[in-house]
């Protein structure tokens, strides 16, 4: 199984797929890399020989785009300064709500959690006790 920038690319898939499993490329960015190396797009990613790993790692780790670690880190960084301010959109970090003005009246379920039932508290009710004195 290759290895590219730390993480396991799987062998059967076609490479220009199987770029996609790095955080932050997508179709057309492992298009261009793929371009840039001089490989064919078609080519199965167990097929990769040594000598064209290291040039994908080496035009991803050259170019000036952000992958894996760095922009997971950017990312984190910009929500974190988001929340800091007190911005609208930190706030809602911070609430755990939809950040880009999606309703939460219905829906949102995949930010806010499982839906909380607010249940009332039923009693057993106890048979009431006779006055009369037992014989």
């Amino acid at each position: 199984m290759p290895r590219i920038i730390g993480v396991d690319i799987p062998k059967e898939k076609r490479i220009e797929i199987a770029l996609t499993y790095l955080y932050g490329i997508g179709r057309v960015l492992s298009n261009v890399v793929l371009k840039e190396a001089g490989i064919n797009p078609d080519k199965r990613a167990k097929d990769l020989t040594d000598e064209e790993v290291a040039r994908i790692t080496n035009i991803l780790q050259k170019g000036n785009m952000k992958v894996e670690g760095d922009l997971r880190r950017d990312i984190s960084q910009n929500i974190k300064r988001l929340m800091d301010i007190g911005s609208w959109r930190g706030m809602r970090h911070k609430k755990g709500l939809p950040v880009r003005g999606q309703r939460t009246r219905t829906n949102a379920r995949t930010r806010k959690g499982k839906k909380r039932q607010n249940l009332a508290v039923v009693r057993k009710v106890e048979p009431a006790k006779s006055a009369k004195p037992a014989k």
